[in-house]
């Protein structure tokens, strides 16, 4: 099977080195990832600018982009006989709405939409360390893949704990949680006098009950979470079909 692999730490960040000693065991993988920290871009797109890549030294690839632009540009130029997109490993979460942020999920999202199976994966934790707990759980993962392939509209969102591989007490299917809203920003002020803004912490749990990726990981499991590409409410459609029916737009 032939990987492509990138993230949003950006191409030195540990986690991906980490993910690529562990997935080349068994796999053939080719690296893509930007060239700087990207948490948090989402799935945003350089569209003003060129895009550049540089091969280092090791093999990997450096893109002056996003995480999104890196798997583009990966799949459509550089490797284009891929066959899988792995994401990470993130350090930090990707839980509940942290998803919709996050660059990590966004790389695997692009993955998916240019038709390709993908994974994102995150390493939870203060001081994360344990990096090959979760490098080898997402191997065992794709070994699986191989003979029960993900759906067309969906990914696989995988959180791990950050201890031990020994102490991991398994692994569970969960649904996302949700957070309390954020804690408001914070004004201060520079070194000038002049006004800054920085987002405040990550809001507590409002659901985290058992069934959920919160509470898989704090109980000491990885979670994994089946992601769907297609946000359309589909339950929503027959009954916003039935009032505005009833709309006149010649009045």
């Amino acid at each position: 099977m032939k990987i492509l692999l990138s993230n949003d730490d950006g191409v030195h960040a540990l986690g991906i080195k980490v993910l690529y000693d562990e997935l080349i065991k068994y796999f053939s993988v080719n690296v893509v990832a930007p060239d700087r920290n990207c948490s948090g871009a989402s799935n945003s797109l350089t569209l003003l600018n060129p895009l550049r890549a540089e091969y280092l030294d090791n093999s990997f690839v450096s893109v002056n982009g996003t995480p999104t632009d890196a798997v583009h540009l990966g799949i459509s130029q550089l490797f284009t006989e891929c066959e899988l997109v792995v994401a990470g490993i993130n350090k930090g979460a990707n839980l509940g709405d942290d998803t919709l942020y996050s660059g990590t999920v966004a790389a695997a999202t692009e993955g998916r939409h240019m038709g390709m199976p993908a994974i994102a994966v995150s390493l939870i934790g203060k001081n994360e360390r344990h990096y090959q707990t979760a490098a080898v759980v997402t191997a065992k993962i794709i070994q699986r893949l191989r003979t029960h392939p993900l759906p067309a509209d969906q990914i696989l969102n995988i959180n791990v704990p950050d201890i031990p591989l020994t102490a991991l007490k398994g692994i569970k299917v969960t649904r996302l949680g949700h957070r309390h809203q954020a804690e408001s920003m914070q004004k201060m002020q520079d070194p000038w006098q002049r006004d800054i803004y920085w987002y405040g912490l990550l809001g507590q749990e409002l659901d985290g009950g058992e069934g959920t990726d919160f509470h898989a990981v704090a109980n000491g499991y990885a979670s994994v979470t089946p992601l769907t590409v297609d946000m359309t409410a589909h339950q929503s459609i027959a009954n916003i079909e039935s009032w505005l029916s009833e709309l006149n737009l010649a009045k």
